[in-house]
């Protein structure tokens, strides 16, 4: 009975966001755009926030940035047998009269990976820079809700994603810092110093 419930909730919210899609069309391309290429914007603030750990010469935040990208990677790979298992069928195959704004995808919808991608990404980068990640959540809630927004997923998807990615990236780092943070500092002392730091500033 629960899990009937559960359906249903998903079904209600998931025409609820639907609704709203069909009644604003002067959204459409935006949120299409985001919702299919959003992942570009991601991947420059995973690049940003090492540009800047850089520029300061923090160490130990350059190899927070460093892992991150690694952190998202993971998340994606954990969340490849968690759908396949769950199985979840897309909206457009639950409810295929729904309004559907990207093209019909036949992998599964529970969770969703562009949200586990947003989730991994968000908490990577505000380990890394506080201010950025601050902007990484907002832009991860956002890819959120596109997702729903033009029919790809059920809003269950999104938050389990978003909560897989924050999870697994946050603890993929915890257990990676003891290695990463020396390796980091070794690199500091060979050739390959301008990845971690800027060089120091030449003084007269």
């Amino acid at each position: 009975m629960g899990s009937v419930v559960w359906a249903q909730l998903q079904v209600d919210w998931f025409t609820d966001v639907n609704r709203l899609s069909a009644e604003t069309p002067w959204l459409h391309a935006p949120m299409r755009l985001f919702a299919e290429y959003g992942v570009v914007l991601f991947a420059a603030l995973l690049l940003l926030s090492w540009w800047l750990a850089r520029g300061e010469r923090d160490l130990p935040r350059v190899a927070t940035s460093l892992w991150a990208p690694v952190g998202v990677l993971v998340a994606v790979g954990v969340n490849q047998p968690v759908s396949g298992d769950i199985a979840e069928p897309r909206p457009s195959t639950v409810l295929p009269h729904a309004l559907l704004l990207v093209s019909r995808s036949q992998d599964y919808s529970f969770p969703s990976d562009h949200a586990v991608m947003a989730g991994a990404v968000a908490v990577g980068v505000l380990l890394a820079h506080r201010r950025l990640g601050l902007l990484a959540i907002g832009l991860a809630l956002l890819m959120a809700f596109s997702r729903v927004y033009v029919g790809a997923h059920f809003p269950l998807d999104v938050v389990a994603g978003l909560a897989l990615g924050a999870v697994v990236a946050g603890a993929s780092y915890l257990l990676a810092r003891p290695v990463v943070r020396p390796l980091v500092a070794w690199l500091a002392d060979t050739p390959l110093r301008p990845l971690v730091s800027l060089p120091p500033v030449a003084t007269r």
